[in-house]
């Protein structure tokens, strides 16, 4: 694998990874400001990071031994409303600036599953994105996340609130191979 693909993967993985326990711990925040559906939206979307991290962690099988891994994260715990604005912002990086760059060099150097990987991962960003806006937008409201259940791809972590109906837009993965998150009552 070319050096650079290689360190965007390991920057990639490291994000991905960093972005999946800052949801979890957002999430449980969400829950104890009573926000239980944006919990549930936080809990889904780790679930969805994990799966990219994943995804980044395989197409890096051969390249064993240690790594320096430079990622873009943000910290901090604050209301719901701003944590999800922090998860649109970090989202929207990775849409409009970090994928499409990685891309664009995986590309150049014709690594086939790193494009991939990273295509999968910046459309269900796309997702993340939308799903986090409109919880933003209904908690700046007073209230919760109108939506209750969450799918998840197990392929692609292609994310969607609702009904599941139809097999991946993204990796055509079947519905049988999506988690599904639902708010506890």
């Amino acid at each position: 694998m070319n050096s650079m693909t290689a360190s965007n993967l390991k920057s990639a993985f490291g994000g991905e990874s960093m972005a999946s326990m800052r949801y979890l711990q957002w999430g449980a925040f969400a829950k104890k400001e009573g926000f239980k559906n944006v919990a549930n939206l936080f809990e889904a979307v780790a679930y969805a990071e994990r799966v990219h991290a994943g995804n980044h962690f395989r197409e890096l099988r051969n390249e064993v031994g240690e790594a320096s891994v430079t990622a873009g994260a943000g910290f901090g715990m604050t209301t719901t409303s701003e944590n999800l604005h922090g998860a649109i912002e970090g989202e929207n990086y990775e849409i409009q600036q970090m994928y499409p760059s990685f891309l664009s060099v995986a590309d150049m150097q014709k690594e086939k599953g790193s494009i991939r990987s990273f295509q999968f991962a910046l459309e269900a960003e796309k997702c993340h994105s939308e799903l986090f806006t409109k919880a933003k937008e209904d908690v700046d409201n007073g209230k919760d996340f109108t939506e209750n259940t969450v799918h998840v791809c197990d392929i692609c972590g292609y994310t969607l609130t609702g009904e599941l109906e139809e097999d991946c837009p993204i990796c055509k993965a079947r519905v049988e191979m999506f988690t599904t998150f639902v708010t506890a009552e």
